[in-house]
């Protein structure tokens, strides 16, 4: 497992782009999100998987693990930025040599399905990942305050310190106190999905991030149910909740609220919950760091990035 952390990202570097998870319907998509990661002032390599097309993944298993264990193994690219996620990740889990990567060490950033990577790689690997916008996300324009956040994530040595709010509604505490462990979690359906398996969340002492979308609240309290009926609650220090994008009703009238929810399912743990962080999939959001230490104080609604994640 590496202890060595990623170095971080500067004007001019080499960023391979790679395809993870799921297909575009845009065939152009590659060229797209390329074009915008160059306009950040990178250098860009496209994988292989990026241009192909296997249904409603990007490609085969086979070549999505390839061009991820191929980018982080070549010394001449300096991070790994994934195309856009979907569905996919999952299934290359199994097939990944993490051995490998955690010899080479560096900027890994995705979110979304990439949750899946993301905890294979913290537990495998050993060295923390971003939960940051992907390329496609970049394509036709990039908030000011996600653009910033991104490039902060990404190039900045050492601490990344308290993750101010963007302008609009403040985060608010459903649940008050203060807690400090590594950051981890994010999408919910992936943390769920992986309950159980060998690339499953690691709670213990931890905050919790969840964010998700397209899910209506009963699909949402299914999935915080397994995870609260296998101790993940119980066991993390405190849970932060990002943007729930879409996740109406379709029928209000036999529907619980997401808060109502959060409140019978979460709250019960006693733990520090912040609801309403500006990260998921929606703008403008947040780009942090994932398996380092972050304190967590949910009465004045903050979240600080406490541990180095690059050098």
């Amino acid at each position: 497992m590496s202890r060595t952390l990623p170095r971080a990202l500067k004007r001019g570097d080499a960023i391979g782009m790679i395809g993870p998870s799921g297909s575009s319907k845009d065939p152009g998509m590659a060229d797209k999100g390329a074009a915008a990661l160059a306009a950040l002032g990178f250098e860009v390599v496209v994988g292989e998987s990026c241009r192909g097309k296997y249904g409603y993944l990007a490609a085969p298993d086979e070549l999505r693990a390839a061009d991820l264990g191929a980018f982080f193994a070549d010394d001449a690219i300096d991070g790994i930025v994934c195309m856009k996620g979907g569905y996919g990740a999952p299934r290359i889990l199994d097939m990944i040599d993490y051995a490998l990567i955690a010899r080479h060490p560096k900027v890994f950033a995705g979110y979304s399905d990439i949750t899946g990577l993301h905890l294979a790689l913290r537990r495998y690997a050993g060295f923390p990942t971003f939960h940051a916008p992907m390329a496609v996300s970049m394509v036709g324009g990039f908030d000011g305050f996600s653009a910033a956040s991104w490039a902060a994530a990404l190039t900045t040595p050492g601490p990344l310190g308290l993750l101010a709010p963007p302008p609009g509604p403040a985060p608010t505490a459903l649940a008050g106190g203060k807690a400090r462990g590594p950051l981890v979690g994010g999408n919910l359906s992936l943390v769920a999905a992986l309950t159980g398996t060998p690339y499953a969340l690691e709670p213990d002492g931890a905050i919790l991030f969840l964010e998700d979308v397209d899910e209506e609240p009963y699909r949402v309290d299914r999935m915080l149910t397994q995870l609260r009926l296998a101790g993940v609650f119980e066991r993390c220090a405190g849970i932060v909740l990002g943007h729930w994008t879409r996740c109406e009703p379709r029928d209000p009238d036999r529907s619980l609220t997401l808060e109502r929810v959060f409140a019978d399912v979460i709250l019960p743990a006693g733990k520090p919950v912040l609801a309403g962080f500006a990260a998921g999939h929606s703008t403008p959001t947040h780009s942090f760091p994932l398996g380092v230490e972050a304190a967590l104080d949910a009465d004045a609604g903050t979240l600080e990035i406490v541990g180095a994640s690059l050098q």
